[in-house]
């Protein structure tokens, strides 16, 4: 008498179905925590439909594609249990959707790392003005360039000592703090 296809399989009928021994596995259930046949008691494991096609899936990628148990653990985590179950049951189109949909999801979220252009935009006006005028450059007669041995600095160079002296005292205080 044939089992229904929604049945639970016990793991003698596992291993014969997929030419395994038994002790595979229960190897590949500590390797795999995918796999999660469900135990009654004295310990007797019954696989799921889906247990089966996902080992079947695992059985495909070690034995037939030579992938190691670490390579199949990395398909499963990037690629989930449905990747392997399809190529399992050698539903091409199903791993050609899931990987097509791996790819844009990526795309996506690399598209969401990279800053738009509204986001590069300043708020706000600087507290002194960028540009050319930078200690003494590119200023008006009367903020010129300062003489060496005058003694002074010009408005524009004291507020930039200013603001750098601001900088320097918070990043001082922060440093304290971790302290």
């Amino acid at each position: 008498m044939d089992k229904s296809p929604d049945a639970f399989r016990t793991i003698s009928e596992v291993a014969e179905q997929l030419d395994l021994p038994q002790h595979v596995l229960r190897f590949w259930e500590t390797r795999f925590n995918q796999i999660k046949p469900m135990k009654r008691g004295g310990g007797r494991r019954y696989y799921r439909p889906q247990d089966v096609e996902l080992i079947k899936g695992i059985r495909h990628m070690l034995y037939d594609q030579g992938y190691t148990i670490k390579g199949v653990q990395k398909l499963l985590r990037d690629n989930g249990n449905q990747f392997l179950v399809a190529i399992g049951s050698g539903d091409m189109a199903a791993v050609e959707a899931i990987t097509q949909r791996k790819q844009q999801e990526a795309e996506a979220e690399a598209r969401a790392m990279q800053p738009r252009a509204e986001d590069e935009m300043l708020v706000g006006q600087p507290r002194v003005k960028p540009g050319r005028r930078f200690f003494g450059l590119g200023k008006g007669e009367e903020d010129g360039p300062v003489q060496s041995g005058d003694g002074r600095l010009s408005r524009d160079n004291r507020a930039l000592l200013q603001e750098a002296l601001f900088d320097l005292l918070e990043c001082k205080r922060l440093l304290d703090q971790v302290r």
